[in-house]
């Protein structure tokens, strides 16, 4: 059992070099939104582009498109109902937040598992959508990231009555499948067939809805910057949550939202980098 500290999270952050350029950091892809849940995927875009990724391209509607175009200027979009079989160019893939749960979806996301060739990471939706038809979760790659929290959790692998009940099914599930786990909570766990690690940092303030899309964002992010697989996750989640802290500084656990946390992502990562 390993926890997270400040000391493990810096000797494995990567220092950005100097005379660095945009394709030395990846290009991400994140599959999100739908009509009425845009927010989802505006969150989970900024949450990736403020944790370093070189390039975002983003998968949504066509008649949606305006509200990334206006909030996130900084990506570039693909529209969901054109052809998505080419996924060579993505270093990385995030798919899931606020996408919806019909049956074009659960195409898209059969496509993604059956033919996406880089490091992929499910989240909300896409879990949603494997919890009604279990024969999908075979489907997924190994090294494969999924991203449930509690309740998405149990309806992917039965009821349990604690989170240490859900940790122990998810060591099992990590090895069989080759998969990591990261099990979101109060001390979010991320598990892999090799080991599991407990985050130290984030506080209840995070107890929102948007902060999973923000985390499916940056571990996106890192791992389109080329991180493995488990170290992504470490290093995104410990960020996610040492932002939240730092966010109490101007905010209560009561008023804090996800966006507020994003904004002090900055400040996170001079924590972590000093």
């Amino acid at each position: 059992m390993n926890y997270l500290e400040l000391k493990y999270i810096q000797s494995h952050l990567k220092k950005r070099e100097p005379f660095s350029n945009k394709g030395d950091y990846g290009h991400a892809l994140i599959i999100a939104g739908k009509k009425g849940y845009m927010g989802a995927a505006v969150i989970a875009s900024k949450a990736c582009i403020r944790s370093g990724v070189g390039l975002l391209t983003v998968s949504v509607p066509s008649e949606e498109r305006f509200i990334l175009q206006t909030t996130v200027p900084e990506a570039m979009l693909l529209m969901r109902e054109d052809d998505q079989d080419n996924f060579k160019k993505f270093t990385a893939v995030g798919i899931g937040p606020g996408m919806g749960i019909d049956a074009a979806a659960e195409e898209l996301l059969l496509k993604i598992m059956t033919t996406c060739k880089t490091p992929l990471v499910l989240d909300a939706d896409a879990l949603t959508i494997i919890s009604h038809n279990k024969e999908l979760f075979n489907k997924i790659p190994e090294h494969t990231m999924i991203t449930p929290h509690a309740g998405e959790f149990d309806r992917l692998f039965g009821k349990h009555k604690n989170n240490e009940e859900r940790v122990h099914t998810a060591a099992q599930q990590a090895k069989e499948y080759r998969i990591i786990i990261v099990l979101k909570g109060h001390h979010t766990a991320i598990i892999s067939p090799e080991k599991i690690s407990y985050n130290t940092t984030g506080n209840a303030g995070l107890a929102k809805g948007g902060s999973g899309d923000a985390l499916t964002g940056v571990i996106t992010s890192f791992l389109a910057q080329g991180y493995s697989t488990s170290v992504a996750a470490e290093i995104a989640v410990y960020l996610h949550g040492l932002a939240a802290d730092i966010t109490l500084q101007s905010q209560s656990m009561e008023s804090m939202i996800i966006t507020d946390v994003i904004d002090y992502f900055a400040d996170a990562f001079k924590e972590i980098c000093q």
